[in-house]
C-alpha cells in the first residue's frame, strides 16, 4: 500500500461503477479515475444541471470515457427507488456510496428524517439494499462506502436516530459517519454469514481532510458568511486536494486484496498522505449496535434486504 496511487490501479474494462455524488469534490475525481482505467460509470447525482456539467467537464478530461447521468437525491426515498429500478444493468461491480451534507442547520428529507442521517445513511442503506442483487450477480463486486475520521465524535444513539431531542450539526454529522461504518460492518457480517457463496465485499474508507465544497454548505445555508470564510481559507491552507483524498477510496474500490470491513485512509494522522489502514472507534464494530441499526434503518426505509436472507 506504500505509495500507492492512481497509477497502481488496474484495468477495468467491462465492469459497471456506481458512484453517488459525482459531480463534484471526491465524487467526481473517483468517477473520472475509474472511468480512466475503462469502466462503465454511473454518475448518481442530485442536481441534474450540476450532473451535466461534471459529465461534460470529465468527458473533456477523459475523451473515451464510458459515462452516463442518472438522477439520484438521497433524502428522498423514492428517488432512491426510481433510480435503481431504472438502472440499465443487470450487473454492478462497484458501488461507491460517497454523497453527503455535513453540519447543516437542522432539517428533514422529503421522507421526514434528519437531514443527515437521512442522506448519508439511510439514503444509502436502501440504495444498496436495492442495488445488492445485481451486486451479488456480479464476481467480485464491492460496496465502498465513504465515511469520516469525525465519526469519531459520537456513536449513534438508537433511541434517538433522527436527533431531534437536542440537535447538534457536528455531533448528528458525526453520528451518520458512525452509522456508515456500522452499517458495513453489519453488511459484511451479513454477506459472509449468507447461504451459498458469496465475494461481495463491504469496505469503508475516508478522505481525510481534502478540499470539497461539503465544508462550506452549511454555513452558506445559514448565511454565516465569516464561518464560510474561514473555511474557505482552511481548506486552501490545511487541506489536500480533491485528487489525494480521493485515493482512499479509490485504493478501496479498487486494490486487490482489500478485505471486508476494513477501513481505508490517509496514512498521515488520518489527515493527509496515501491509502493506509484507518483506526475506527470501537463502537462501530459492535455486533449488537450493528444489529439494531440495521433493524431500524429496514423499518424507516422499508429495504429488508430479501437476497441475504437466503
Amino acid at each position: 500500500m506504500t505509495g500507492w496511487n492512481v497509477g497502481d490501479m488496474p484495468g477495468l474494462d467491462g465492469r459497471v461503477a456506481v458512484v453517488t455524488g459525482a459531480n463534484g469534490g471526491l465524487g467526481y475525481v473517483v468517477a473520472r479515475e475509474l472511468a480512466r482505467k475503462g469502466a462503465s460509470v454511473v454518475l448518481a447525482c442530485r442536481s441534474e444541471q450540476r450532473g451535466s456539467e461534471a459529465v461534460e467537464r470529465l468527458v473533456g478530461e477523459v475523451p473515451d470515457a464510458a459515462v452516463e447521468l442518472a438522477r439520484l437525491d438521497l433524502g428522498d426515498l423514492a428517488s432512491v427507488r426510481e433510480f435503481a429500478y431504472g438502472l440499465p444493468y443487470d450487473r454492478v461491480d462497484l458501488l461507491v456510496n460517497n454523497a453527503g451534507v455535513m453540519a447543516l442547520p437542522y432539517g428533514t428529507t422529503t421522507d421526514g428524517f434528519e437531514t443527515q442521517f437521512g442522506v448519508n445513511h439511510l439514503g444509502h442503506f436502501a440504495l444498496t439494499g436495492l442495488l445488492l442483487p445485481a451486486l451479488l450477480a456480479t464476481p467480485d463486486a464491492r460496496i465502498v462506502t465513504v465515511s469520516s475520521f469525525l465519526h469519531a465524535l459520537a456513536n449513534i444513539d438508537p433511541r434517538d436516530l433522527n436527533n431531534v431531542r437536542r440537535y447538534g450539526r457536528w455531533t448528528a454529522y458525526a453520528r451518520s459517519k458512525s452509522a456508515n461504518l456500522l452499517f458495513t460492518h453489519e453488511l459484511a457480517r451479513r454477506l459472509a454469514a449468507r447461504d451459498g457463496a458469496s465475494d461481495v465485499r463491504a469496505i469503508a474508507a475516508h478522505p481525510g481532510y481534502a478540499e470539497t465544497d461539503l465544508h462550506t454548505a452549511g454555513p452558506r445555508a445559514e448565511g454565516r458568511r465569516l464561518t464560510e470564510r474561514l473555511m474557505v481559507l482552511a481548506n486552501r491552507v490545511v487541506a489536500q486536494p480533491a485528487e489525494a483524498g480521493a485515493l482512499p477510496v479509490l485504493y478501496a474500490a479498487t486494490a486487490p486484496g482489500v478485505p471486508s470491513d476494513s477501513f481505508t485512509g490517509p496514512s498521515f494522522a488520518m489527515w493527509r498522505g496515501t491509502p493506509a489502514p484507518s483506526w475506527r472507534a470501537p463502537w462501530t464494530t459492535d455486533d449488537a449496535m450493528g444489529e439494531r441499526l440495521w433493524a431500524a434503518s429496514e423499518r424507516l426505509t422499508g429495504i429488508t434486504y430479501e437476497a441475504l436472507r437466503t
